[in-house]
């Protein structure tokens, strides 16, 4: 009975090609869009689970205000992965990361330096703790000693051309000399570790072990015990502020305590995260690696499923508008003796059979547009083809989705009376609000929802893009890694400054771009108790740093280089004055020290205050900050003033290369730096244009099989109205105006969630746009044209049928 079921489907299915290619087709999309998002989300939620123990790995983070600034880091105090150790018997083991950031490397043998982006300390448990083994070298001490390196397979290939690196050297920065004691396999691209090459033993780095509480610059994970309670462990950290902070702290503050100190205002609270957790989860403003949001795998599982259940939705109303043309072939059927159980077989089989080819093209459209969708969403994702899970999950979603998108067309057409589809009549909702109705009004809606969304994340990224930054970070060029240049860093600018395509240079590690941070507290002359403490970020410049980037001087002066007594001169921003409490005015001459425990301090003079600047993302608001003239040579920023930024560049280059020989020439654009803080946004918004055209396509797909189902339905009514006089026009209106209302109310419903949605999405920035009327309106135009464009063709199709033909069928 089975083989005469799909021998069946097979003729009808090859008996109507255009709507079976159409069924099949859209069906595809729906599941290659799947496919796609379900491979990322995947991805995404499988972050760091191959690390051996990973359900048994934490990070503690850090909450902290002081100094009238609010932070949340995962960088903690040196000695705090040592206590963990001894003071709670749950903790198995412990491991630090002290980030370096980018570095210059050369093998001993070689003059050039290669740049590795992502380098890193880390304790000398780091390959156990992870259970990583290495290529070659011990992992048990590859770590031990001091300026010793575990490099992984690319890096050795970089630098030795071999993997087989172990007991060869590398020079550090030209000046450093490190031993390779193991190669280590790179590492997996859903690791939080991915892009690091270069791991120094963490003997090296003499402040990891001074007992310091008050310098966070560690990332401290933790291995428990299976069975802790971490809520009991939780309760125990709390422990850490009264038994180890304040003790250290009152070296400075001798009657600090700790009711004084939270009576302040100030607080300070570590915390753990599931080391599965951190890529997603994690709200802390430094991280090791490139950090996602729970909330966009939220907004693309939404996008997923809806994709295919629109293809579902879609197929339904294709299928049923079809269901006309077999009505006869249904009561031949059920007069011969079929009953109503064999016919839904029957037609399920058929669902079933578009379903298994719509899969097939959809992994075909899926293995075609992966190395497109890794671009676009920044990931490197393959369809794990060698996997049987994944074969078992495709046959299994492959049948619900034949069973689902065919079981309501298989049970309105088994449905139809013998009599009447013998007689001719057509089949007849016994309701003008059906289920067919609904559906397109849940397409439609779901369709203005993605719009809506669209139009908001490319508003906020304009509202990025125009808003006044307060500095001018066009035609600023960034020449990275300054310090290759040595004590020549100083007549590299000058030889810069030369240029006429040159404006200005400023030489400064410190970027309102992503760049070195660097948080200190302050006290001023005369205010030293805990409670008057200002927390700002300090940052070294020279004294063409406002200059190049066109800051706002408020007050005061800027730095002379000929003045001894700006070594210790300060300028402030505007929020930095909110924090002493003080105005502009007021606020030159004043003195500040970070030194209470210092016989003789010292003290920094305020010379001067500038205008607000953005130096964070615009998620961020603008922090307290502090310019200090101080010798850092990470970067060179260099403002251009010419158009011929290729001629501009080589000219550097050659003064580069002539003061800094055997160095890599790298630099950036500001602009260019400053769009990569939004990358996620930029990679959302991207995704959103393309799942949301494929979602109204789908949805035009379903409205033009209901408008065909309708025409079909209304043909003798048609005829009629021809006979007694209505226009092609009316005709037209009238039955485009059937589905214009189902649009309609799709847009009335789905218009407020999409503005509450992406009014959610947007509370992640402290400065944003607001959603105004023309999003609502423009979204609702859109998907409304839309709709008459589909519907359209086939009313006018209808309208213009000679009435004969129609009256004739009775």
């Amino acid at each position: 009975m089975f083989k005469n079921y799909i021998k069946i489907a097979f003729r009808s299915l090859k008996k109507q090609p255009f709507f079976t290619l159409i069924n099949t087709l859209g069906l595809a999309i729906g599941m290659a869009g799947g496919v796609l998002i379900g491979l990322y989300i995947y991805e995404e939620l499988n972050h760091d689970n191959m690390f051996a123990d990973a359900d048994r790995i934490y990070r503690i983070d850090m909450d902290i205000k002081f100094g009238g600034a609010e932070i949340k880091t995962a960088e903690t105090a040196p000695p705090l992965a040592q206590v963990a150790r001894t003071d709670f018997p749950e903790v198995e083991n412990s491991v630090r990361f002290r980030n370096q950031g980018s570095n210059l490397f050369r093998a001993s043998d070689k003059t050039d330096n290669i740049k590795e982006l992502n380098t890193t300390f880390a304790d000398s448990t780091f390959l156990e703790f992870f259970g990583l083994d290495l290529i070659a070298g011990n992992e048990k001490t590859a770590l031990k000693e001091v300026n010793t390196m575990v490099i992984t397979r690319s890096a050795a290939m970089n630098h030795f051309g071999t993997i087989d690196a172990v007991g060869k050297s590398i020079i550090l920065n030209n000046n450093t000399t490190y031993k390779v004691t193991g190669v280590l396999e790179d590492l997996p691209k859903n690791s939080f570790l991915k892009d690091y090459s270069v791991f120094m033993a963490m003997a090296g780095n003499v402040a990891s072990r001074e007992d310091i509480w008050g310098s966070n610059n560690y990332f401290t994970f933790i291995k428990v015990v299976p069975g802790t309670d971490m809520v009991t462990f939780q309760n125990q950290l709390d422990g850490l502020l009264e038994k180890y902070v304040l003790p250290w702290a009152q070296r400075t503050f001798p009657g600090m305590t700790a009711e004084s100190f939270e009576a302040s205002g100030n607080y300070l609270r570590y915390h753990t995260i599931p080391l599965t957790d951190i890529h997603l989860y994690s709200d802390s403003s430094i991280e090791m690696g490139e950090k996602g949001t729970i909330q966009n795998i939220y907004i693309l599982s939404f996008i997923g499923f809806f994709l295919i259940f629109l293809a579902c939705v879609n197929f339904m109303n294709l299928s049923t508008a079809h269901s006309l043309k077999r009505s006869k072939e249904v009561g031949i059927r059920k007069t011969l003796g079929s009953n109503r159980s064999q016919l839904v077989i029957q037609f399920l089989t058929e669902s079933g059979l578009v379903a298994f080819a719509s899969m097939v093209v959809a992994l075909i459209i899926a293995f075609i547009a992966m190395p497109y969708f890794n671009d676009l969403a920044g990931r490197s994702i393959e369809i794990p083809f060698a996997k049987p899970w994944f074969y078992l999950i495709i046959l299994v979603a492959t049948l619900l989705l034949g069973l689902f998108s065919g079981s309501y067309p298989a049970f309105v057409i088994s449905k139809f009376v013998p009599v009447e589809t013998l007689k001719g009549s057509n089949f007849k909702s016994s309701s003008k609000w059906n289920i067919r109705s609904f559906l397109v009004v849940f397409q439609f809606g779901i369709s203005v929802f993605l719009i809506v969304g669209t139009l908001v994340v490319f508003q906020q990224l304009d509202f990025i893009q125009s808003k006044d930054l307060g500095f001018d970070k066009e035609q600023v060029l960034i020449i990275n890694d300054a310090y290759a240049a040595g004590d020549q860093v100083a007549a590299l600018k000058q030889d810069i400054l030369q240029l006429s395509a040159v404006q200005n240079a400023t030489v400064s590690s410190f970027m309102p771009v992503p760049s070195s941070r660097s948080n200190s507290s302050f006290f001023q002359e005369g205010k030293l108790d805990q409670q008057d403490a200002v927390q700002m970020q300090t940052w070294r410049v020279d004294e063409d740093y406002i200059k190049t980037l066109d800051l706002e001087m408020i007050t005061g002066r800027n730095f002379n280089s000929q003045s001894v007594a700006d070594s210790t001169s300060l300028i402030i921003n505007e929020s930095t004055l909110k924090t002493l409490g003080v105005t502009a005015n007021e606020a030159l001459g004043k003195r500040v020290t970070q030194e209470l425990d210092q016989e003789a301090p010292v003290y920094f003079t305020i010379i001067g205050v500038i205008k607000d600047f953005h130096y964070e993302s615009l998620r961020d608001d603008i922090g307290a900050l502090g310019l200090f003239m101080d010798r850092s040579t990470g970067s060179m920023a260099v403002k251009l003033k010419t158009a011929d930024f290729a001629g501009a560049i080589s000219a550097i280059e050659n003064i580069w290369t002539k003061r800094a020989p055997g160095q890599p020439f790298d630099y950036r654009f500001m602009d260019d730096a400053f769009d990569t803080s939004y990358k996620e946004e930029r990679r959302l918004g991207s995704i959103f244009i393309v799942f949301t055209g494929l979602s109204i396509f789908i949805a035009c797909l379903g409205l033009f099989g209901l408008a065909a189902f309708n025409a079909q339905n209304r043909t003798k009514e048609i005829g009629v109205r021809k006979v007694l006089g209505a226009s092609v026009t009316q005709i037209t209106v009238g039955l485009t105006t059937d589905f214009l209302k189902l649009v309609a109310i799709a847009t009335i419903i789905a218009l407020p969630l999409g503005w509450f949605a992406m009014n959610k999405w947007l509370q992640d920035f402290s400065y944003r746009i607001e959603i105004g009327w023309q999003v609502l309106t423009v979204s609702a135009l859109l998907v409304i044209v839309v709709a008459i464009v589909t519907v359209s063709y086939q009313s006018i199709k209808a309208a213009i049928a000679n009435p004969v033909n129609s009256l004739r069928s009775e």
